[in-house]
């Protein structure tokens, strides 16, 4: 099953083979559909959920911040559940395997489960790193089984979470070449030909139109189809939100010199995240609705919401039951369960095309391109947002998010500034270099690079984690500066 290594010289791997994984990503045109046994004729709505996992890398291996050992702040909580909220380390560990309990059970008792997985590079690295194997080998259970597979859709995501609309774009590619080649290392090549959805790290959606450009050409380029967004950070070429939030729709990003780029769009509501999951309300909200008219055809909806697997008492204790409950109630009947892929090979076997669906655009997007036209390039669009800005204190370039009220950019320049510096460093020292991304100074480099760009090193607030940023930019700075 494996055709890669996981691990190269002590490192995950995440880089080299790029070539080979591209060829490997998203190519089974009827991956979900066949084997789903939904009758998509007959069903007036339908619900899907996302389980979004995530533990960062941290230098708290040992006592020194200097010297300690990179290790999943997982491991950390498990050494010491003596402090704060640590003692959730096993329960969080569960519920990084239990996706891989529910559905067999499920299964066997002839229903129809559905879950869409989205797990970073780097909690899929650390748990292997802390001898978590059980949580893995259940994971690639329901991965591969051809009995399971089609009940569980991974979603593609930036290695190490990194937060697109801050992450240089030629970073955030690397991310998502580094998460595409080690999922194929630990789930096989055949695992990564059914990845065909996108999930970005805090939902965060560039709206500088260079940035998102680069964006979606990324996803495009590494053979993702879809990409599912935060509803309240797109809107219409008319500047108003989203009308019909429960049909997928197309994502058309613009770049200053005038090159386009577009990706299908499924559409996150807006709400309290976790406990909307952990109580499978979208169900109850498909189970409502009847039929919605697309492209001259009467289709089901698919209301869809993503969440944090593990966090929140909620997730932790509230969701097992209440999902096992709604995949039982709703097998079989007019509001099945269902996952993105499988819902968008359905719409496309009626001869939907992607052209066909509702055009969107990142936020802010009409009133730049009332300023100036496609092709004017970065100058005019930098004078653009300046003047912008000045007229209106709410217009921004920071791109959207699952929430409206955090920056991932005020009152972080002490990390950014150091993760700016690395990013720079790599770009000078390796990729104008060309240096090979299968050279181990390749990867060691672009390893220490990923795991800088974490967003939780931001999400937690100065402190600890901003020096935890700062110790692996050193770290990064170090080797690049002698290794090249």
């Amino acid at each position: 099953m494996n055709q890669l290594p996981e691990y190269v010289d002590g490192l995950p791997n995440i880089c080299g083979n790029e070539d080979l994984v591209r060829k490997h990503t998203g190519k089974v045109a009827d991956a979900y559909r066949s084997a789903g046994q939904v009758d998509f004729g007959r069903i007036k709505s339908a619900a899907a959920i996302a389980l979004h996992m995530q533990q960062p890398l941290i230098p708290a291996g040992g006592g020194d911040l200097q010297t300690a050992d990179i290790i999943s702040n997982l491991k950390y909580m498990m050494d010491n559940q003596h402090t704060g909220d640590n003692h959730n380390a096993p329960v969080f560990a569960w519920c990084y395997k239990r996706i891989g309990e529910f559905v067999p059970q499920l299964v066997n008792e002839g229903k129809q489960p559905r879950a869409m997985l989205e797990y970073t590079g780097c909690l899929l690295h650390g748990l292997r790193h802390m001898g978590a194997n059980d949580v893995i080998d259940a994971l690639k259970h329901v991965t591969v089984e051809p009995a399971y597979r089609h009940c569980v859709e991974w979603l593609g995501c930036p290695w190490s979470h990194a937060v697109a609309p801050s992450t240089p774009p030629q970073d955030y590619r690397l991310h998502v070449l580094a998460w595409q080649q080690h999922f194929a290392a630990i789930f096989g090549m055949e695992a990564l030909e059914r990845v065909k959805g996108f999930s970005p790290s805090e939902m965060a959606l560039p709206n500088d139109p260079d940035v998102a450009y680069a964006f979606v050409k990324t996803l495009r380029d590494c053979g993702f189809q879809w990409v599912i967004v935060q509803e309240h950070t797109v809107e219409l070429a008319n500047g108003h939100g989203i009308e019909k939030r429960h049909l997928p729709h197309r994502l058309v990003a613009t770049s200053s010199t005038g090159e386009t780029a577009s990706i299908i769009a499924i559409i996150k509501t807006q709400g309290s995240d976790t406990k909307l999951v952990a109580q499978m309300q979208p169900w109850y909200e498909a189970a409502s609705l009847g039929r919605w008219e697309l492209a001259g055809r009467q289709v089901p909806p698919l209301v869809t919401q993503i969440a944090d697997g593990e966090n929140g008492g909620v997730m932790m204790n509230e969701f097992p039951h209440k999902f096992m409950e709604v995949v039982r109630n709703s097998s079989g009947t007019e509001t099945p369960l269902m996952n993105g892929s499988e819902y968008l090979e359905h719409l496309f076997a009626l001869g939907i095309k992607d052209t066909d669906l509702p055009e969107v655009h990142p936020l802010f997007s009409k009133r730049i391109w009332e300023r100036m036209k496609p092709g004017e390039g970065p100058e005019k669009l930098r004078k653009v947002v300046e003047d912008l800005r000045k007229e209106d204190h709410r217009f921004h370039m920071e791109g959207g998010s699952w929430t409206s009220n955090i920056s991932w950019v005020h009152g972080y320049e002490n990390v950014l500034g150091p993760m700016d510096q690395v990013s720079a460093l790599f770009n000078e020292k390796v990729l104008k270099r060309n240096i090979k991304t299968s050279d181990p100074r390749f990867r060691n480099a672009l390893f220490y690079l990923l795991t800088s760009q974490t967003s939780c090193y931001r999400y937690w607030g100065q402190g600890l984690w901003t020096d935890y940023a700062r110790e692996i930019c050193r770290r990064a700075s170090d080797i690049l500066t002698h290794d090249f």
